[in-house]
């Protein structure tokens, strides 16, 4: 049995400024469109997978990247306990208005995004830094 070639891994290379403020303003877009057409639920995968694919190629996309993570994880909290509220109908009425705060939170940024302006977002846990 032969080992398989090992291939020297190739350092992530640092993305222009134009490029960083690209892919911050889509980390948002993404997100945020994928939040709204799947009731909520599949907004965390696509900035989960936008912030580990881009994380190292810049400080810019990182920081906007992370955000939207925290911005979905939160929203994911929010949806969980409105869930739970349901059983006496005020999640009903919870559920709708942290999809379209996490919208609002995420339109916002990415305005920010692509002004190239850095933001933290309000209401926001820190779980990603």
């Amino acid at each position: 049995m032969t080992a398989s070639p090992q291939y020297p891994q190739q350092p992530a290379q640092p993305m222009s400024q134009q490029e960083e403020k690209t892919w911050a303003t889509l980390t948002h877009v993404i997100s945020g469109v994928a939040m709204v057409v799947s009731a909520g639920t599949l907004g965390f995968v696509a900035s989960l997978i936008i912030y580990l694919v881009y994380r190292d190629r810049g400080p810019f996309v990182r920081a906007h990247a992370a955000n939207a993570v925290n911005v979905q994880l939160t929203a994911l909290i929010g949806l969980i306990v409105s869930g739970v509220l349901m059983i006496v109908l005020v999640g009903f009425v919870l559920y709708p208005i942290v999809v379209v705060a996490a919208v609002v939170i995420h339109a916002i940024a990415a305005m920010r995004a692509n002004a190239g302006e850095w933001y933290d977002p309000p209401f926001t846990i820190r779980f990603v830094k």
